[in-house]
């Protein structure tokens, strides 16, 4: 499939998980492709050398999503290397669950500084590089309209947040002819959630569908956003549930 062909993309957390399917599958729909990563710099060379190996463009950046300025240098290499950004993916996150009693400030600063601002961040830096039919699309969480369990508040928080300013973005940038949407995951089996792990079965209990997702899953829901054909969406966000929430 070549539908993103001579599109630029940015992932953010790029180097692993559903970062990882998600520029894998943008790249072989034809897209160039720059990724972020925090720490795991032989991952995101990895990355870098499948995209490159069927013939698109890749480059890997190290940058932290609590910094403001790394973000934003970030996205300037990126649409310098690649001539500009028509796909911006909002995906680098953290999970942080604890009771309320145990929370602290710095956990609850540092979620919403990562899953949140720093997609407010990331969205100011790329709209002087993205133009008419510009994409802009955050992974959130199904957590972010239903909270299961104890000890969400400062996730659960920061996904609703961001799949809000999603909407409010939505309307601010529709006259630029850029569309905003959001993607929310359920449990999807990657190393920090992995379908076998000790939490499983009782996520599973809750899942229509009786199984984790995968990666490629959420990856597939963000090319089709990325997509011409999904050029009359915006605002909206796209469950990748299994019907956990359903």
């Amino acid at each position: 499939m070549t539908r993103l062909t001579s599109k630029r993309a940015l992932v953010t957390g790029g180097s692993r998980g559903i970062g990882a399917a998600i520029a894998r599958r943008l790249a072989a729909e034809g897209a160039d492709v720059a990724i972020t990563y925090a720490a795991s710099a032989q991952a995101a060379a990895q990355i870098v050398g499948d995209i490159e190996r069927i013939g698109r463009r890749a480059l890997a950046i190290a940058a932290d999503n609590r910094d403001a300025q790394a973000i934003e240098a970030a996205v300037e290499q990126a649409a310098g290397a690649l001539g500009g950004i028509d796909i911006l993916v909002n995906n680098a996150g953290i999970f942080i669950a604890a009771p309320i009693e145990s929370l602290t400030l710095d956990d609850f600063d540092a979620t919403i500084a990562v899953n949140l601002r720093a997609a407010f961040v990331a969205v100011r830096a790329v709209l002087p590089h993205m133009g008419e039919g510009g994409r802009i699309i955050s992974i959130g969480s199904n957590l972010a309209t239903q909270a299961p369990h104890e000890g969400l508040t400062a996730y659960a928080a920061s996904k609703a947040g961001l799949a809000m300013m999603g909407q409010a973005l939505a309307r601010d940038l529709a006259p630029r002819g850029i569309t905003v949407n959001t993607v929310h995951p359920g449990s999807t089996d990657t190393d920090m959630n992995p379908a076998n792990g000790s939490f499983a079965a009782d996520q599973v209990a809750r899942i229509a569908l009786k199984r984790f997702g995968s990666p490629d899953d959420v990856a597939a829901a963000v090319a089709y956003l990325a997509a011409p054909e999904a050029g009359m969406v915006t605002g909206t966000a796209i469950l990748v549930d299994g019907g956990a929430n359903a």
